[in-house]
C-alpha cells in the first residue's frame, strides 16, 4: 500500500474512533432477554420496572396523562425472570419503597436501557443500607442509533427537551413523602435537570402546588454521571440554578478526559459552552441546603463515554450508588 493511502486510512480510523464517542457509544452488560414476555436471565430477583415514552411523539409542556408504556421484571421459575406489562398504579403504590430513577443517555436502544437499568439496580441494591433496596425504574426514552453520530446527537438534543415533560409528569405522580433518587447519565442528566425546571424552576408551579417538588417531605437524591449539560447550568443566573432548592442531595461525576463530552458544544454552537460533565463545577454554586459532591472519574474511565466503564469501576459505581440510596 503506499505512504499516503497508509496515512489517509490512519486518519479515517482516528476519526471514526473520535466522533463514535461523540454521541455516546455505550458497551453492554448481557442479562439475556430484553422483550415483553421473553425471560431475562439470572436477574437476582431484582425489583426494575420500566416507564417508557418510545412510542410517544413530541410535546411543549407537562401532559397530564402521558401514556407510558410500562413493564416489570417480574421472576418466574430457576432464578430467572421476564418482562411484563404492568402500570404506574402498581409501580407507585407503596410511596414507603424508595424509589431510584434511571435516565439513561444516547444511542440505547430499548434492550440496552433495560440492561443498563438491571446492572445499575444491581449496584443500589449491594450498597443500600436496608433489607429492602430501592426499587429501580428504568426512564426509556426514544434515543436508539439514527444516522450520522454528529447528526443523531444534535437530533436526540433536542429531543431531551421533551422527554424532560415526560420526565416531569412521571415525577408528579409520586407521592411527595416517597423517597426518590434520580440518576441521569450524559444526556439523561439533561433531561434531568430540564424536568425539575418544569416542577420546581423558572417554569415550573408555584410553590408547594400539586407535583411540585419544591415541598415535598420525602428526600430528593440526584446524581448527575458525565452530565451532557452545559457547564453554567447550576451557575447563579443559570438556566437550571432554582432547580437546586428541590435536591436534597446533588453528586456530579465528570470525566475531564471524555472524548465525547470534548465535543458537546458542536451539538449547539450557538450557545459554544463546555460541558458539565467535561469541567465540572465549583462547590459554591450548589445552594446552601444541598449536600453537594464532584468527583473526576478521568483516571479512572479515561477517554470512553460508556455507562458500563462507571458501573464496572468498585470505585466509581460505590460513589453512585452510595449517593443516590444511603440516607433514602
Amino acid at each position: 500500500m503506499r505512504p499516503a493511502a497508509v496515512h489517509l486510512r490512519e486518519f479515517v480510523l482516528r476519526s471514526a474512533r473520535v466522533v463514535a464517542a461523540l454521541c455516546g457509544a455505550v458497551a453492554l452488560i448481557a442479562v439475556g432477554g430484553t422483550c415483553s414476555g421473553e425471560p431475562c436471565g439470572d436477574t437476582d430477583n431484582a425489583d426494575v420496572w420500566v416507564v417508557s415514552t418510545r412510542c410517544l411523539g413530541g410535546t411543549c409542556s407537562m401532559p397530564e396523562e402521558p401514556g407510558f408504556s410500562v413493564e416489570q421484571l417480574t421472576p418466574v421459575d430457576c432464578g430467572r425472570s421476564r418482562w411484563q406489562r404492568a402500570d404506574l398504579a402498581t409501580m407507585l403504590a407503596d410511596p414507603s419503597r424508595p424509589l431510584a430513577i434511571f435516565i439513561h443517555g444516547n444511542r440505547y436502544d430499548a434492550a440496552a436501557a433495560k440492561q443498563q437499568g438491571i446492572a445499575l439496580s444491581r449496584r443500589l441494591a449491594r450498597f443500600s443500607p436496608t433489607d429492602v433496596p430501592a426499587r429501580t425504574v428504568i426512564f426509556s426514552w426514544p434515543s436508539q442509533k439514527q444516522g450520522l453520530l454528529l447528526a443523531d446527537g444534535r437530533t436526540k438534543f433536542q429531543r431531551c427537551y421533551t422527554d424532560a415533560h415526560y420526565l416531569a409528569a412521571l415525577l408528579a405522580k409520586i407521592d411527595p413523602a416517597q423517597p426518590v433518587a434520580v440518576v441521569g447519565y450524559s444526556f439523561g442528566a439533561l433531561i434531568t435537570l430540564e424536568a425539575f425546571d418544569d416542577l420546581c424552576g423558572s417554569q415550573g408551579t408555584l410553590p408547594c402546588a400539586a407535583g411540585s417538588l419544591q415541598c415535598r417531605p420525602g428526600p430528593l437524591h440526584v446524581v448527575l454521571v458525565a452530565p451532557a449539560v452545559r457547564s453554567d447550568a447550576l451557575a447563579p443566573g443559570g438556566p437550571y440554578r432554582e432547580s437546586l432548592a428541590c435536591v436534597d442531595r446533588l453528586t456530579v461525576i465528570i470525566n475531564s478526559r471524555d472524548d465525547a463530552l470534548r465535543f458537546f458544544p458542536l451539538l449547539d454552537p450557538r450557545i459554544d459552552i463546555p460541558a458539565l460533565g467535561y469541567v465540572g463545577m465549583p462547590s459554591r454554586w450548589a445552594a446552601a441546603d444541598t449536600t453537594f459532591r464532584m468527583t473526576d472519574a478521568a483516571s479512572i474511565v479515561g477517554r470512553q463515554h460508556s455507562l458500563t466503564r462507571y458501573l464496572e469501576s468498585a470505585t466509581l459505581s460505590s460513589v453512585i450508588a452510595t449517593a443516590a440510596v444511603d440516607g433514602l
